[in-house]
């Protein structure tokens, strides 16, 4: 195991905010809270250096394999990672509710949260070169948080406020973890940041270690484990290593919560290795999986063709030219990309409907919302694959 300071506890004064809760959270007076090691500078040779090259290796296996198809490629990986980030914080949506939010229909608030992470990932990934900055993760922040009534006032600010995980909804009393007092947030991060823009750490070591840092010191009231993920996209992205994908870790990571939950847990009592061997791992699985999505993309649009018979140069065929980049649209949505006049996208979403490329995923007369079938499916077999992957190597 690599030498990694662990955390240190500290016993702070606690003063109940409100009356609410029971009398054992109106009685606290104290709390012990986690106190994190500065980590820029610290030396980290990681011993799973085969998995960490075999994680490199997928990555750009899948980038120069595929570079025909990178661009809805990333877009497509993003909203993957986004809603297995969502997942593992219990926001959940069905495919179909989650089309609809990314068409602009807003019924369903898990599905707009999972629009949101994916929001906030793609900023903060696009950000990321050449350094990535306080700025960049609290704009993340606030694409996440802004639309939500309850954190709205919170969103893209560090928290002034001591935040805990588990345990009583009024008081850190039980909490399965309590983050370090808010007065000391501000250098944690700037020491975070030093850390994520060194160039002497294995790149997805770097990934990891930034990951598991920034979740100790959990510096938003909420959406810490969003933002927390997004940034192995970010580092892996300032490193080169995913130079135009995203790698849907979190797919990986939500295959066995618990798993994941004790390896954060280690890395804060010292032991850095076990979150580098699990980021190693689900990067390497993440990436091969999304090699499979990446053939499919290469033969979905012909697929199309043979499907629907567009003519030469028609607004159908300019449709399926965009379905990858832009597989949930509305007409309005798809004439922009497309430079046709909406009848005319009208006309061909109508014959590409008949023919089963695309279905409609709302149910109104007015700014309906359509999706690529197939692309909508993949979204949910991508994961699943993932999640099977990593399980059964865990297993093996």
């Amino acid at each position: 195991m690599v030498s990694w300071p662990a955390r240190t506890f500290r016993t702070v004064p606690w003063t109940p905010s409100s009356r609410r809760g029971s009398s054992a959270d109106r009685r606290l007076t104290e709390v012990d809270v986690s106190v994190p090691p500065h980590i820029a500078g610290l030396p980290f040779t990681a011993v799973a250096s085969r998995e960490l090259e075999r994680a490199m290796r997928e990555v750009r296996t899948l980038e120069e394999t595929y570079a025909d198809v990178l661009r809805p490629l990333a877009g497509f990986l993003v909203r993957t990672e986004s809603v297995a980030s969502s997942k593992i914080e219990h926001v959940t949506a069905s495919v179909e509710d989650f089309a609809r939010a990314l068409g602009g229909v807003r019924s369903n608030s898990s599905a707009v949260s999972m629009v949101s992470a994916g929001r906030a990932m793609t900023k903060l990934i696009d950000t990321a070169h050449p350094v990535i900055t306080l700025d960049a993760i609290l704009a993340a922040h606030h694409a996440l948080m802004s639309e939500d009534p309850s954190e709205r006032v919170s969103a893209g600010r560090l928290r002034d406020v001591q935040n805990w995980i588990g345990g009583s909804d009024h008081s850190p009393r039980g909490a399965l973890y309590v983050p370090p007092p808010a007065e000391t947030v501000d250098d944690l991060m700037a020491d975070l940041i030093t850390f994520a823009n060194a160039d002497d750490v294995h790149p997805v070591a770097q990934a990891a270690i930034v990951h598991a840092q920034f979740e100790t010191i959990h510096p938003f009231t909420d959406g810490n484990g969003r933002i927390g993920r997004a940034l192995l996209g970010a580092v892996l992205r300032r490193r080169g290593v995913a130079r135009s994908t995203v790698v849907p870790v979190a797919s990986a990571l939500s295959a066995d919560t618990e798993h994941y939950f004790d390896s954060l847990t280690a890395y804060r009592d010292g032991d850095a290795d076990r979150i580098v061997e699990d980021i190693a791992l689900s990067t390497q699985i993440a990436a091969r999986e999304s090699e499979h999505t990446a053939a499919l993309f290469r033969t979905l649009p012909s697929d199309w063709r043979a499907a629907a018979s567009p003519r030469r140069g028609s607004g159908a065929e300019d449709v399926i030219d965009h379905l990858l980049a832009l597989p949930v649209f509305t007409v309005e949505q798809m004439a922009h990309e497309t430079h046709r006049d909406e009848q005319t996208v009208f006309r061909a979403v109508a014959r590409l409907e008949d023919s089963g490329v695309i279905h409609e995923v709302t149910d109104r007369k007015r700014d309906r919302v359509f999706a690529a079938r197939d692309v909508l499916d993949e979204l949910d077999d991508l994961d699943l694959r993932i999640r099977n992957a990593i399980t059964a190597e865990r297993r093996g």
